[in-house]
């Protein structure tokens, strides 16, 4: 059984999306025959890295809201993060454009470690302030999570994966897919959203049954 998750880095969502699903799949019998493969999707693919900028700047410039309206979302984010045991600190997340992080992930595709690296680079992102558009804070998620730092810098200093990363995202367009996280579950099912774990777990069982 395969669950195919749109998402990116800089998606609030997407995170607490992940722990809702993982948290269907503990109470899965079958979790162990589920693969997840982690496809890529940029919110903003114009958007320049720009450690100097707040991402409350960025949200307000991004959606046309005011600094207080980015301010309100924020804080309305970081409280439902809190509820799947998530600590987001927007104050000094990094505002960075995604692209590379992506190319990352196929990388560690071809590793059997996608799913620690998307771990890692929300983490990454959402709690510890890192610049997840920094070849060197990429390549030592990498090495966290047990691939080789070298392998990782020699990667993003080409062009490796991005073929791989445009595919996905032309591959959302095709589907229909306009916002994230977005789970397809067999070609069969979709969920948009960070929906509710029972959701998610009542997806897994029909997609089994089938």
């Amino acid at each position: 059984m395969k669950v195919e998750i749109w998402s990116d880095v800089m998606c609030p969502f997407c995170y607490i999306g992940k722990r809702k699903f993982e948290a269907a799949l503990a109470q899965f019998s079958r979790r162990d025959e589920v693969e997840i493969v982690w496809k890529s999707f940029q919110l903003n693919p114009a958007l320049q890295t720009d450690p100097g900028k707040s991402v409350q700047q960025s949200l307000a410039e991004s959606k046309g809201w005011s600094m207080e309206q980015a301010g309100q979302a924020m804080a309305y984010v970081t409280q439902v993060a809190r509820s799947v045991g998530l600590t987001y600190h927007f104050e000094k997340a990094v505002v960075a454009n995604s692209f590379d992080a992506h190319r990352f992930t196929h990388l560690a595709k071809t590793k059997a470690r996608q799913n620690e690296a998307e771990e890692g680079l929300f983490a990454a992102y959402f709690t510890k302030g890192e610049n997840t558009a920094d070849p060197e804070i990429l390549a030592r998620i990498g090495a966290d999570i047990g691939l080789d730092a070298g392998e990782v810098k020699q990667t993003l200093e080409g062009n490796d994966f991005a073929i791989a990363v445009r595919a996905d995202m032309d591959e959302a367009r095709e589907l229909g897919i306009t916002g994230v996280p977005f789970f397809v579950f067999n070609r069969k099912y979709a969920v948009s959203g960070a929906q509710d774990t029972s959701l998610f777990l009542e997806v897994l069982e029909k997609s089994v049954a089938d």
